[in-house]
């Protein structure tokens, strides 16, 4: 049995207003045996796409090297955009050593809710990935039921959008799809990505989250 333990701690700026959601990043971040091209930060892998994303919605020009420059780089814009980033997962135990969410088993939760009443300018959560077992999404509705809280549908079309409310406050919340490779099968059977590849056979499954990603983080 592996005990998956999250790397890094949560990075939320004082003056953020979104928060990114996610579950663990690969194992081999936790036992710091990276890869040249991975970033040693949030979502740094080589293979994963939010930091891409982002790079193409905002003109980052982002590093991708394991450097102390390229986490400085993604530090500095959460900072001046007012991001954060609190993954959901604090540990797991696995029998495979893998990054799949269906692999985790005897997970332990961070607190979100303490995090979202200590900083109060939060008012939206983006959830990488949706209500799939053991995705983001999902282990959050279970989270919520120690709080007698439960998420309330606003729409249930892609990317579906809920709400809870805690202390009088609204937090409304945004699964999209998820920035991992192992994603682009759904995006395949996606209509709006079919419908955008019939039209323009150079559309990508990375163009299609750019354009769902660009909306909510803008």
């Amino acid at each position: 049995m592996f005990i998956h333990q999250h790397p890094y701690p949560p990075f939320i700026p004082e003056n953020a207003t979104k928060l990114i959601i996610g579950t663990l990043p690969p194992p081999r971040f936790s036992g710091s045996a990276l890869y040249h091209d991975d970033v040693d930060f949030c979502y740094g892998s080589k293979y994963g796409l939010l930091w891409p994303i982002l790079d193409a919605i905002y003109n980052l020009k982002l590093t991708y090297q394991n450097n102390k420059i390229a986490v400085e780089e993604r530090k500095e814009f959460l900072m001046k955009f007012g991001i954060g980033i609190c993954d959901i997962v604090e540990s797991c135990e696995r029998e495979k050593i893998d990054a799949s969410d269906l692999g985790m088993d005897n997970i332990i939760k961070r607190d979100i809710i303490k995090y979202l009443e200590s900083f109060k300018n939060i008012n939206t959560i983006l959830f990488m990935g949706g209500n799939s077992k053991n995705g983001p999404e999902y282990l959050f509705r279970k989270y919520l039921t120690n709080y007698e809280l439960k998420l309330e549908t606003v729409t249930d079309t892609s990317p579906k959008i809920n709400q809870f409310t805690i202390k009088g406050r609204i937090i409304k919340t945004i699964s999209l799809i998820s920035p991992s490779n192992a994603a682009n099968r759904s995006i395949g059977s996606n209509p709006i990505y079919k419908e955008e590849k019939l039209k323009n056979k150079e559309f990508t499954t990375l163009q299609f989250r750019i354009d769902q990603y660009r909306k909510y983080f803008m």
